[in-house]
């Protein structure tokens, strides 16, 4: 935990600029909103109506229930509104920024032993997420997905303060959080094969170290809490198998002609993001740019080689001291740490690798920076270990006091950069109106400018997800519902002189049967749509 007084200030001016860059303009910033967030606002909406909650919700291809959980209580603590339904991904990224230094700070034991070393690596990869492009824009979108590195920088840092306490509670609290996950978003299933291997792995390091059976009663509770809290889950599945997939199937590289080759392109198009070409999506970020900013690309590029330069010495260490190079030669007493480096190692390419899994194995949208989130947290460990390595490296190299000053003008630069890029740049681009249908937003605008004794109607000429938009507008005004109508109901539906009709796409073709009908009423247009007055 923290000792020093210093690194309890700097991680406070971590946590006040990720709660700036989460919470600042959140009612207006992105400005519209996608038919995916409003569903689940809605469906928040209807859990605090009914007081009925599921732990899966098989509309919109199948989600899970905890994130809609969370939006209903803070819709029951501060009332229905854009902003109390944007609070809750804000709250969870900002959380996940204290996950991701106490996470860090834990693992960089296998790092190194200095603690001031550890301490600044972790302040750094804190710092680094904080400011994160990639994560910010996802703290402050409704989607479920913004729970899975939350789930994951807790979990496992119980997993690991577990191991080297040996504190039974910490495997409890381990298992209890990492169930959660599969409450979360799709993609945190892959993380099973991160579990598994590093309950594996260090089952041997425990073996050696002679506590063997505490180890196995701990590991065994752990899957036990995980697979108690996902078990509700679980028998949803067993019930009803289908929505165990979903969309997955739809869009996954099995479907394709070459899998195999299908699933190389993708994987390696992922590989590519963090540092070339990232998500083309304006919805998912500032399309095209890397996912990780320029310095946090160079120095989790720092940090992966020298991994993998440390994997390589390890074994030729063992040979300069007259050691076998094998693998189980190295479960020898005198030997315990090197094991528990190579399994530290290890365990972030696995995580890496399994994470990536979910959107590798899709050909839509790649590179998909949504469904590869679980990997944010290692993306930024990787990033603060390399700015640490830097930074030891210059200081040796330069005056410390010169150093210190560079690195601080950098680390501001990045500050600005990032509020730059988001929230002047990006947040102005005008492909953010169709990547989050702003004009979805404004016919509920609209229908809540109508008086509420008005009958009003909606022609859902762009199907019926987009009406979540809409209805969940309405909702935040609190008024009732609007009539939704297929366009081919127009021509027959009973309209009277007095209702105001509109249409969810703007084409004036889909209000053609109406005029045609009512010739004396009244065409309004506005920018991105057009409502008719029956006279």
């Amino acid at each position: 935990m923290i000792k020093n007084q210093k690194y309890i200030i700097l991680l406070l001016i971590i946590m006040a600029l990720a709660s700036f860059f989460r919470l600042w303009q959140l009612d207006a910033v992105p400005a519209g909103l996608w038919p995916d967030e409003a569903i689940n606002a809605n469906t928040a909406v209807r859990i605090l109506d009914s007081k009925n909650f599921q732990v899966f919700y098989p509309e919109n291809h199948g989600r899970e229930g905890l994130f809609f959980l969370f939006i209903s209580f803070s819709f029951a603590v501060l009332g229905i509104s854009w902003w109390s339904f944007k609070l809750v991904p804000a709250l969870i990224g900002i959380l996940t920024i204290i996950g991701q230094y106490l996470f860090s700070l834990e693992f960089f034991r296998f790092f190194t032993s200095e603690e001031k070393k550890r301490q600044m690596a972790a302040l750094l990869a804190s710092f680094f997420l904080a400011i994160s492009f990639w994560h910010i824009n996802f703290s402050r979108i409704g989607f479920r997905a913004i729970l899975v590195p939350l789930v994951l920088v807790f979990s496992f840092y119980f997993f690991f303060r577990g191991l080297r306490q040996r504190h039974i509670f910490d495997f409890l609290l381990s298992g209890v959080i990492f169930g959660l996950g599969f409450h979360t978003y799709i993609s945190f299933r892959l993380a099973v094969l991160v579990l598994g291997f590093a309950l594996i792995f260090w089952f041997f390091i425990a073996l050696k170290e002679k506590w063997a059976k505490r180890y196995i009663i701990s590991g065994l509770l752990l899957l036990v809490m995980a697979g108690f809290v996902g078990l509700p889950l679980g028998l949803y599945f067993l019930e009803n198998p289908e929505y165990f997939v979903s969309r997955a199937m739809v869009v996954s590289v099995f479907e394709q002609e070459n899998p195999l080759l299908s699933f190389l392109k993708s994987f390696l198009s992922h590989l590519a993001m963090f540092n070339f070409q990232g998500d083309l999506n304006w919805r998912h970020n500032f399309a095209g740019l890397p996912q990780l900013s320029l310095a946090a690309g160079i120095f989790s590029l720092i940090a992966a080689f020298w991994i993998i330069h440390q994997l390589i010495q390890l074994p030729e260490r063992q040979r300069k001291g007259g050691e076998e190079t094998k693998f189980l030669r190295l479960i020898k007493k005198d030997q315990t740490n090197q094991l528990a480096k190579i399994g530290g190692f290890l365990f972030l390419f696995v995580w890496c690798f399994s994470l990536l899994l979910p959107a590798a194995l899709t050909t839509e949208g790649i590179p998909h920076s949504l469904r590869s989130i679980g990997v944010i947290p290692m993306a930024y460990l990787f990033a603060g270990w390399g700015a640490c390595l830097t930074y030891q490296w210059a200081k040796n190299k330069w005056p410390e006091r010169k150093i210190k000053i560079i690195s601080m003008l950098l680390l501001v630069v990045m500050v600005f950069s990032s509020f730059i890029a988001y929230f002047v740049i990006w947040a102005k681009r005008p492909e953010l109106e169709n990547a989050f249908t702003k004009r979805f937003v404004d016919v509920g605008k609209e229908l809540n400018a109508l008086a509420p004794t008005t009958r009003k109607y909606v022609i859902k000429n762009e199907g019926d997800l987009p009406t979540e938009v809409p209805k969940f507008i309405q909702r935040t005004a609190g008024r009732d519902e609007a009539v939704y109508l297929r366009p081919e109901q127009v021509a027959t539906f009973d309209f009277a002189a007095g209702d105001f009709v509109l249409i969810m796409n703007k084409e004036i073709r889909s209000l053609e049967p109406l005029i045609s009908r009512f010739p004396d009423g009244t065409l309004i247009e506005k920018e991105r749509i057009l409502i008719y007055e029956i006279k």
